[in-house]
């Protein structure tokens, strides 16, 4: 397996723990009934959850072009130490947004934010050199 699908795969580990984490603060909000209801009309939530949540989605939303990303560099046959580094950059960035966004670390959530789409675009970069 290359590095970069190792991180692909450490990827999918990250949005679990992002899943559980997110879903674990909703439920301490609003119980297991909550939890398990069809979730109609509006919830009172607390900011760590509502925080949780956004993180979650944009982790959902930046997972898709780090995929392609690994994709083109697979297919292309790029793989070298810089595509390596920055698909390890992006999982690491990514595993410290969550708390950075769910605990308000400010401007810190900002700049892990840019360091996995920064990767991402590198990576897609090389694919193409």
């Amino acid at each position: 397996m290359t590095p970069e699908l190792a991180a692909l795969a450490a990827t999918v580990l990250v949005h679990l723990a992002a899943v559980v984490w997110s879903q674990k603060s909703f439920e301490k909000d609003v119980g297991r009934e909550g939890n398990l209801s069809p979730r109609d009309g509006s919830m009172d939530l607390s900011v760590e959850t509502e925080r949780l949540k956004r993180a979650l989605g944009n982790h959902t939303e930046n997972i898709a072009p780090f995929v392609i990303a690994v994709v083109l560099v697979q297919f292309t046959d790029s793989n070298s130490w810089v595509t390596a580094l920055f698909a390890w950059v992006f999982v690491a960035a990514r595993a410290l947004y969550l708390p950075a966004y769910a605990l308000g670390w400010v401007p810190w959530r900002s700049y892990l934010f840019m360091a996995g789409l920064l990767s991402t675009l590198i990576m897609i970069v090389a694919a193409f050199v």
